[in-house]
């Protein structure tokens, strides 16, 4: 691989000094990632493993709006409409290279400035140093589509703080820099006008860098900063959703009746009820996992059954297509979300192809 970027489609994958640049580029759809897509950063991950000049990896969106805003969902809803196999496929192939980057041997440094959503979440908050701005926000909106939030998402969301991660992966809601390293989602905040010269710092790095030498380095850019508006409501997230059932949580809301309680519900009256119902149980079972492969399995189950089923067409139709934001989802209330409907979610059938390496 040279200076010269090896192709200048929608990824660019390049060496610059010792570092090894791969940036997103998809602009003006915020980058949002492509199963070709996928499998040109899997080539590439190939070619900077066995390049011995290549010290680092940097992970980074072209454009001003963001990292990454998710999946190609539109495609991905084509695909449902006529029983395609694209979800099948891409979501395999994600997954892999999900677990790929969390167990990548060099140093992967992603830089999550502006917004980083779903798919963008599962490149970037799997790497050994995550770093997030000023202009960060990102989320696992996935229950708003009638879908849950996948590609690790159970596994990093439950490992945040009490039941942050249960509050995120319910509402979607969005994280700013500090809430994203309070919910063990980033590392170090960065301010994004501080990200060329960290950029160009890393791609002097010397050769063998360890990972605690690029910590060290990010730290030097680093604000300190620890938490945003949403950890400081720790106390009351924790008491309102450490129920293992829907109805718990609705309910603890509405005793409540604080204005945070009652924002809340009516952020969850917007979602899929049965999105919210298989999501809290997977964040509940990611709990006791032993690694994030055992969560990506659980999740790749899961997303075909999704992939199959008219709630995600109507999320998506709602949300991405038609933009009415009023979906119609079946059925309409939590009370109604049977364990016969949400059984399929968890049948340990369909995960043959998720093979890790």
């Amino acid at each position: 691989m040279t200076d010269a970027a090896v192709a200048e489609g929608d990824l660019i994958a390049r060496k610059e000094g010792s570092a090894g640049i791969l940036r997103l580029n998809r602009p003006k759809a915020i980058n949002a990632v492509t199963l070709e897509m996928f499998h040109d950063i899997d080539k590439a991950l190939d070619a900077f493993e066995s390049d011995p000049d290549i010290a680092v990896i940097v992970l980074e969106g072209a454009g001003e709006r963001g990292l990454c805003a998710g999946g190609d969902i539109r495609a991905l809803w084509e695909s449902s409409k006529v029983k395609g196999d694209l979800g099948k496929i891409l979501w395999r192939d994600e997954y892999i290279l999900n677990a790929r980057i969390k167990k990548f041997p060099k140093p992967y440094v992603a830089f999550m400035d502006g917004i980083v959503m779903g798919g963008g979440v599962g490149l970037s908050a799997h790497s050994s140093h995550r770093v997030v701005t000023d202009k960060t926000k990102l989320a696992m909106p996935e229950v708003g589509l009638g879908f849950f939030p996948d590609v690790g998402g159970t596994w990093l969301l439950s490992h945040s703080p009490g039941e942050i991660g249960t509050y995120f992966g319910l509402t979607g809601q969005t994280m700013n820099g500090p809430d994203a390293i309070h919910a063990k989602f980033a590392d170090a905040v960065v301010p994004s006008s501080k990200l060329p010269a960290l950029r160009e710092a890393l791609t002097k790095v010397k050769l063998g860098a360890t990972s605690a030498d690029i910590g060290k380095l990010i730290d030097g850019f680093s604000t300190g900063e620890t938490g945003g508006p949403v950890a400081a409501q720790q106390a009351k997230i924790d008491a309102l959703f450490s129920h293992d059932r829907m109805e718990d949580i609705v309910a603890a809301l509405k005793r409540d009746g604080s204005e945070f309680a009652q924002a809340t519900l009516k952020t969850l009256n917007e979602k899929s009820p049965r999105g919210m119902v298989v999501t809290l149980k997977l964040l509940r079972l990611a709990r006791t996992a032993r690694s994030l492969e055992e969560c990506l399995v659980r999740e790749y189950r899961a997303a075909l059954e999704v992939f199959a089923s008219d709630d995600f067409r109507e999320g998506v139709r709602a949300a991405v297509i038609d933009k009415d934001r009023n979906p119609q989802w079946s059925p309409s209330r939590i009370e109604d979300v049977t364990p016969e409907m949400v059984a399929p979610y968890f049948a340990e059938i369909g995960a043959d192809e998720l093979r890790f390496s």
